[in-house]
C-alpha cells in the first residue's frame, strides 16, 4: 500500500469510528498521550494540522536533559521529575536518548558562579544517584578542547545528560501508539468543535491535502496544540490564560570547520544565559537563543539576524581560534515554546511547568518538555476518567516503548553500529526495512542511511518533499544548502515510493528549495 493508499484509509476510518479520544496535536505532548491512551485499548484518533513534529519538537536543543536550569530557578520538583525520566528513557532506547558528558569552562573572575554550580551539580547527581559530575583542570581541559579560549582559564566541570532526535523521538513514540491500534493522521486540521447538550462531544476537521470537510464524534477531545491552544478553548470558555510564544534559535555547522571532540556548556558573556556546543548527527549544534516571538504561529519559525549575532558572539568570544564566521554556518532552526505568561521582563525567567486545564468535555493541555512527555501523557489520562471510567495501569513504571528481542541471527544482518540505530529508532520494523533495502551506504557526512529514506518514502506518511528532508531524516539541516545536490540521487531512490508524477516532484522540490532558503538557511 503506497502513501496515497495509506492516507486514504485512515480518512476513511476517521468518520467510520466511534474514538473514545480524539488528540489534536502531534508534537511529543501530544504523542505521548497517543501511546499511553492507545496501550489501553482505546479507540483513540490522532490529528495534526501540519507534519508529526513540525512544530518545536523537531526545533527543540536535542536534549533530553535532567532539568540543571530549572534547579538554577529554584524548580527541585521539576528537575527531579525530568532526572528521572531521562534515566528511564535511556535505559529503554540507549541508541536514539544518548547519555553523553558535558564540560563547563569556567574562567578567573567568576568564583561565585563556579561555586553554585558546584553545589547544582552535587544536587543534580544526588537527584539522578549517580556521581559522574567532577572538576578538570585547565590543562586537562585544552587537552580535549585546544581551541577554547585559554586566557583566564581555571578548569572546567564535567557533568552528564543526553541527546536525541527530536522528531524520530516523536514518530517513535506515535509509531507505538499505533501499533496498539490507534489512528494518527497529518495535515488534518481541526476547524472547530462539535457540542452535545454543552458538552465537547467531538470536531469538525479538514484534510488540508484534498480540502474535503467531515467530522469526527469522541467521548474525549484532548487539546495539545502548543501556541495554537486558545484557539480551541476559546470556543468553551471566556476567560483564557496568555500563551506567550518564546523562540529559541540554533546554527548548525559542519565538522570540517569546528572539530569538536567534546560537548560543552558556555555562559554567555553578554548576559550570563547558558548556552549547548554540542556534536548532533555528525554536525556541531550551537544554541539556544530565549526571546518573545510575535510572528503568526502558522509560519514557520526562523532565526533573525539579530539571534545569529549573538550566538556568533559567544562563539568567538569561546573559540577564537577556530575564526568562524557566518560563512561556516551550514544551516539554522528555530521553535516556538509555548509558555504561560506570568509578565515577567525577562523570557527565560519564565516557569517552564505544564498546566492542564478541563472545560466542558475540552481537556488542554500545554507546556510539555521533550523529557517528561510520559509523565505528563499519565496525568492527562487521569483526566479523562470522568468521561471514559477507570483505565487500568496508569502507571508511571511501564515502559513507553514495546520490547523488542534482537537475536543474533538479526544483530548479524549488519554492521553493529548501524543496527544499534534502526533498532532503537525503528524496532522490530528494523527487520523489515532490511528485507526491504538490505543497503547500509551511508548518506555522505551524515549518519543516515539510504535506506532510512526509502523507508520513510514508503511508510511514514510523508506528504511533502520537507516532511522527508526534515523530519523523517535531518538530510535538510546536515548537509549543505538543505541537501540540494542530493536531490537527483533522492528522486531516483524514492520518486516511485511516493506516488508522485513528474510534475508534483518538480513542484515539491521547488517548495522546498524555496522553503529552505528562506527559513533553514541564514538570514543576512
Amino acid at each position: 500500500m503506497g502513501p496515497l493508499e495509506q492516507r486514504e484509509s485512515i480518512l476513511k476510518s476517521i468518520v467510520q469510528e466511534d474514538w473514545d479520544v480524539i488528540i489534536i496535536g502531534g508534537g511529543i505532548t501530544g504523542a505521548g498521550i497517543f501511546r499511553e491512551a492507545a496501550r489501553r485499548n482505546l479507540k483513540v484518533l490522532l490529528v495534526e494540522q501540519k507534519d508529526f513534529a513540525w512544530g518545536t519538537s523537531s526545533r527543540s536543543s536535542k536534549m533530553v536533559h535532567g532539568g540543571l536550569r530549572y534547579l538554577k530557578e529554584g524548580n527541585i520538583g521539576l528537575t527531579f521529575e525530568s532526572v528521572r525520566e531521562r534515566k528511564k528513557l535511556i535505559e529503554e532506547v540507549p541508541f536514539l536518548i544518548e547519555e553523553k558528558s558535558y564540560l563547563l569552562p569556567s574562567y578567573r573572575g567568576h568564583f561565585m558562579q563556579r561555586m553554585l554550580i558546584g553545589i547544582g551539580l552535587f544536587i543534580y547527581d544526588s537527584m539522578a544517584v549517580q556521581w559522574k559530575s567532577h572538576r578538570l583542570s585547565s590543562q586537562a581541559v585544552l587537552r580535549k578542547i585546544p581551541f577554547l579560549r585559554k586566557k583566564d582559564l581555571v578548569g572546567a566541570f564535567c557533568f552528564h545528560d543526553a541527546v536525541t532526535d527530536d522528531a524520530r523521538l516523536v514518530l517513535k513514540v506515535i509509531d507505538e501508539g499505533r501499533l496498539d491500534g490507534g489512528s494518527a493522521l497529518n495535515y488534518c486540521k481541526v476547524q472547530d468543535l462539535i457540542f452535545e447538550k454543552d458538552q465537547v462531544r467531538g470536531v469538525h476537521l479538514k484534510d488540508e491535502e484534498t480540502g474535503n470537510s467531515f467530522k469526527a464524534k469522541a467521548k474525549v477531545v484532548i487539546n495539545a496544540t502548543g501556541i495554537w491552544v486558545n484557539g480551541l478553548r476559546k470556543q468553551v470558555v471566556d476567560q483564557v490564560r496568555k500563551i506567550r510564544p518564546l523562540r529559541g534559535s540554533h546554527l548548525l555547522f559542519p565538522k570540517a570547520c569546528f572539530p569538536l571532540q567534546e560537548n560543552i556548556s558556555l555562559i554567555h558573556p553578554q548576559d550570563n544565559r547558558p548556552l549547548l556546543v554540542m556534536n548532533w548527527e555528525g554536525c556541531v549544534l550551537v544554541g539556544t537563543t530565549d526571546l518573545d516571538h510575535s510572528d503568526h504561529p502558522d509560519q514557520e519559525a526562523r532565526i533573525s539576524p539579530q539571534e545569529v549575532d549573538y550566538l556568533m558572539e559567544a562563539l568567538i568570544h569561546f573559540f577564537p581560534q577556530l575564526q568562524l564566521t557566518e560563512d561556516h554556518i551550514q544551516s539554522s532552526i528555530a521553535g516556538v515554546r509555548p509558555v504561560l505568561d506570568s509578565g515577567k521582563a525577562n523570557p527565560s525567567q519564565e516557569s517552564r511547568d505544564h498546566v492542564i486545564w478541563q472545560d466542558k468535555g475540552l481537556i488542554t493541555v500545554t507546556g510539555g518538555k521533550l523529557t517528561t512527555f510520559r509523565v505528563l501523557a499519565l496525568e492527562t489520562l487521569k483526566k479523562t476518567q470522568k468521561q471514559l471510567g477507570s483505565l487500568p495501569d496508569l502507571d508511571e513504571a511501564l515502559p513507553v516503548f514495546s520490547p523488542y528481542e534482537q537475536t543474533p541471527l538479526t544483530n548479524a544482518l549488519g554492521p553493529k553500529a548501524e543496527m544499534q540505530r534502526l533498532w532503537a529508532r525503528y524496532g522490530v520494523k528494523a527487520e523489515q526495512m532490511l528485507a526491504d533495502t538490505p543497503d547500509f551506504t551511508n548518506i555522505e557526512g551524515t549518519n543516515t542511511l539510504w535506506l532510512e529514506l526509502e523507508w520513510a518514502a514508503a511508510h511514514e506518511q510523508v506528504v511533502h518533499l520537507d516532511d522527508l528532508l526534515l523530519r523523517r531524516t535531518r538530510l535538510g539541516l546536515l548537509v549543505p544548502r538543505g541537501a540540494e545536490e542530493l536531490l537527483s540521487e533522492i528522486q531516483n531512490r524514492c520518486f516511485a515510493l511516493l506516488d508522485w508524477d513528474e510534475k508534483r516532484w518538480e513542484r515539491e522540490k521547488q517548495d522546498y528549495l524555496n522553503l529552505w532558503k528562506k527559513y533553514y538557511s541564514v538570514p543576512f
